[in-house]
């Protein structure tokens, strides 16, 4: 993997977002690393309070008793500490922490941020919990400092926060923290005007560092006030509007998913499978939505819904039993009569999705649908370069069909006869026919039933199976074949990028992986006009036609799949591009997206806009709320969850009104609430990697391997800690699962790091390392279903400590 990059907030970048608009503070920022020794001066800082609130905080330290043990470096000779503040009053263990430190902290309340406007002073704002590392670190170097704290209290209004006692507080600051900054942190650092709107943030400063910061902002404060208040004020509207996207969001009804798939079941065709009378199309999206409620609420209705649809589809006429890959849409109720019309769009989803299902059910049959796809489309969908062609036609020699169908005499001409007999039983090949005097080649029951019927193996009949298909295909490649349409689309491709890159990355596929990493680099060559700008068609060696909402949200989705392929940053990178430039040129600040650019002068009557509703394939704006949903778990980056939040807030209505239009949609609502299903997983702001695989150890056991990756200058704390101040490592089953059994876990050796601020060495992960655990099957409904895992870990570096995260994996037995 290669190295991510971490930021940890400085005062470079979080003055950058001031510099942008207010010029007039660059003298600051010239000055910021101006010197000054925060221990110059040693004499003591005494605050003085009125009589009535002193004698309440001596009151309030005597009646903790003699099992009271103050924190802080500053004692009196009778062993009585030096210095009592306000948080004495708190019960917050956190705040009770900073209770002796020399600074004159306020708790969270209205009476700090008075004071602060009846003095005029700037409020500093410190927010962070009892076991956060970096905040102890800061309170020993800093807040325990009597210079910084005499600085704090001559200028500034000092207010403390536990974060776990006020969440509300702690996302409002976070989120100006990461506007300002792109990363976040505790301890959290943040400057506000007595209104309480922030103008500069950060996490942990170096004492020297932040005796700097606080002259420099006090300097600023005395003469640069108006600039301060109008930056503060950009600020709050943009903390604000992100506010207001996510409670849209929120308002959503969190059961929505749930209930768009009990929509779905009532039009569920329990006989042939689907959701439609004829002509049945395969609503890919709506079976995305199936899938992800049959495995994350291990819904059984659902996942009978979903299997009797993919059993039907894949046995019927629907599907090219001789060369692979599904016709567009069946003409009758029974998936017999295809349009023979093949899609690209239709390869990419239909091939991913009996993948996923192949995932979570172990069915072979599944995983032999989507490889036999995908390999058609290798084989006859692929252009030299990488790309994929979009379509072939129905019709050929002037019939619909004629390619693909076959007469009794053909079976028995194209093959030796004990061949041909088992392949007219196993097609219910008649001299009648099904279709125009005419056979479409189908299944009429499972393969399981037909071997016992046969009295085979059931691997010996795929192997047969396998053999008869070959030679049938090499008979029918005589025939004319239909008119392939070469246009390569941007969208389309993105689609079965996603596809190959997921089936590399589940079967472990170098072929599927080499044809991934051909089409992207192809894309990426071919169809990007320059930095942010696609073509939307390569035909004939050339690109042409500017890129549609949609080209962008899709080939973004398929970068994302390649990063989760390969670990190379490039990948992520790309589809940040994409990202940014769909946000830069396509969205409508009143919800959703644009189709197409500004300038495309279709006609006067103003931008098509996509309503986000799927149709035959997923939504250009269903897609991108999948990108941003991806991108925000990868990348940390706040922007991208805020414009997650504004177009799940801007569609709420909508999918209140009818819930299953937006299935793939409501997929990534449900993996941005939740978290993805996946053998993968990331942390600390995207950059440590973590993947779970099951070895086989026995019919009901298995060796669960659990690789973290993290990068250089970070570490996870270990399982063992010397530090009652961290979070460990634990690797866990979750509390609601019952149908599997965790040994003890093993974890790695452990190296001691000693760090600068700290006296006693630390025990840490660095590197890569790898947890294991024996797991027991306890029933027989988890014979093929993924594990679910809880992984909790938090992430630090020499600077900070992130906060603890719990990833949650879903790690499936065929992988």
């Amino acid at each position: 993997m290669k190295q991510a990059i971490f930021i940890v907030p400085s005062l470079v970048a979080a003055f950058a977002l001031i510099l942008m608009k207010t010029t007039v503070l660059a003298a600051l920022f010239l000055g910021l690393f101006a010197p000054i020794n925060a221990s110059a001066t040693t004499q003591t800082h005494k605050v003085e309070r009125p009589m009535e609130i002193q004698q309440k905080l001596e009151a309030a330290f005597m009646a903790k008793g003699i099992q009271y043990k103050p924190r802080t470096e500053h004692f009196k000779p009778d062993g009585s500490p030096e210095y009592i503040n306000r948080l004495i009053l708190e019960d917050s263990p956190y705040l009770l922490q900073h209770a002796h430190n020399p600074v004159d902290w306020y708790a969270w309340g209205d009476e700090a941020f008075e004071r602060a406007r009846r003095e005029n002073k700037p409020v500093f704002l410190s927010i962070g919990y009892s076991t956060c590392h970096w905040c102890h670190v800061m309170e020993r170097e800093s807040f325990e400092n009597t210079a910084i704290a005499k600085l704090l209290n001559q200028h500034f209004i000092s207010i403390k926060v536990d974060r776990e006692s006020h969440p509300d507080v702690d996302e409002v600051y976070m989120t100006a923290v990461m506007l300002m900054n792109g990363h976040g942190g505790w301890p959290m650092s943040s400057f506000l005007t007595p209104d309480g709107k922030p103008f500069f943030s950060g996490t942990y400063f170096p004492p020297k560092q932040f005796a700097s910061v606080l002259t420099q902002i006090q300097q600023l404060w005395d003469t640069r006030k108006d600039d301060v208040m109008q930056q503060a004020a950009r600020v709050a509207a943009a903390v604000e509007e992100n506010n207001n996207r996510q409670g849209l969001a929120m308002a959503l009804d969190p059961d929505i998913v749930s209930k768009a798939s009990r929509m779905a079941l009532r039009n569920f065709d329990e006989l042939q499978g689907g959701f439609s009378l004829a002509p049945k199309f395969p609503h890919e999206p709506l079976l995305y939505l199936l899938l992800n409620q049959a495995e994350r609420r291990n819904d059984s209705e659902v996942l009978h819904a979903l299997e009797v649809t993919l059993d039907a589809m894949a046995r019927g006429g629907l599907y090219d039993q001789v060369g692979g890959g599904f016709h567009r849409y069946s003409t009758d109720n029974e998936w017999l009569v295809p349009h023979f019309e093949k899609m690209l769009y239709n390869q990419a989803h239909l091939s991913r999705l009996y993948l996923l299902a192949w995932r979570l059910t172990g069915k072979e049959q599944y995983r032999r649908i989507a490889t036999q796809t995908l390999d058609y489309v290798m084989r006859e969908m692929t252009a030299p370069g990488g790309g994929f062609y979009s379509a072939t036609d129905a019709d050929s020699e002037g019939e619909e069909g004629a390619f693909f169908v076959w007469t009794l005499e053909q079976i028995r001409e194209a093959l030796p006869k004990a061949d041909a007999e088992l392949a007219i039983r196993l097609y219910d090949v008649t001299r009648q026919g099904n279709f125009e005097a005419h056979n479409i080649l189908h299944l009429q029951q499972s393969l399981e039933a037909i071997a016992a019927k046969e009295k085979l193996e059931l691997n010996t009949l795929r192997d047969q199976i396998d053999r008869i298909n070959k030679k049938l295909r090499e008979k029918r490649e005589s025939r004319e074949h239909p008119l392939r349409d070469d246009k390569i689309i941007t969208a389309w491709n993105g689609m079965m990028l996603s596809a190959f890159a997921q089936a590399a990355d589940l079967l472990s596929s170098d072929s599927y992986q080499k044809a991934a990493l051909r089409a992207g680099e192809f894309l990426w060559q071919k169809n990007r006009r320059s930095a942010g700008r696609l073509w939307r068609i390569h035909l004939a060696g050339q690109s042409s036609i500017a890129g549609a909402q949609e080209d962008y949200a899709y080939l973004a989705e398929g970068f994302i799949h390649l990063y989760d392929l390969t670990a190379e940053q490039k990948w992520l990178r790309r589809a940040q591009e994409l990202a940014d430039a769909m946000l830069e040129r396509f969205i409508d600040q009143d919800g959703g997206f644009y189709m197409n650019e500004a300038d495309a002068g279709i006609t006067a009557m103003g931008r098509p806009k996509d309503d986000g509703g799927d149709n035959a394939i997923p939504s250009g704006s269903s897609v991108a709320l999948r990108v941003l949903q991806m991108l925000w778990q990868r990348t940390g980056k706040l922007e991208y969850r805020n414009q997650a939040n504004g177009l799940i807030g801007g569609f709420a209505g909508a999918i209140e009104r009818q819930p299953t239009s937006y299935a793939y949609m409501l997929t990534a609502i449900d993996d941005l609430r939740q978290g993805e299903l996946s053998m993968r997983g990331y942390a600390a702001q995207g950059g440590v990697r973590i993947e779970g695989s099951l070895q086989p150890m026995g019919e009901d056991k298995s060796l669960l391997n659990v690789s973290i990756e993290i990068p250089e200058g970070w570490h996870l704390n270990s399982h063992q800690l010397n530090s009652r101040d961290l979070i460990p490592t634990e690797l866990k089953l979750p509390s609601e699962t019952s149908h599997w059994q965790m040994a003890p876990v093993t974890y790695p050796k452990h190296s001691m790091q000693r760090l600068a601020f700290q006296s006693e060495p630390l025990a840490v992960y660095e590197n890569r390392i790898q947890l294991q655990a024996l797991v027991v099957r306890q029933s027989e409904q988890a014979k093929h279903a993924p594990l679910p895992i809880e992984l909790s870990l938090q992430a630090c570096n020499n600077e900070v400590c992130l906060p603890p995260e719990q990833i949650r994996l879903s790690i499936s037995q065929s992988e």
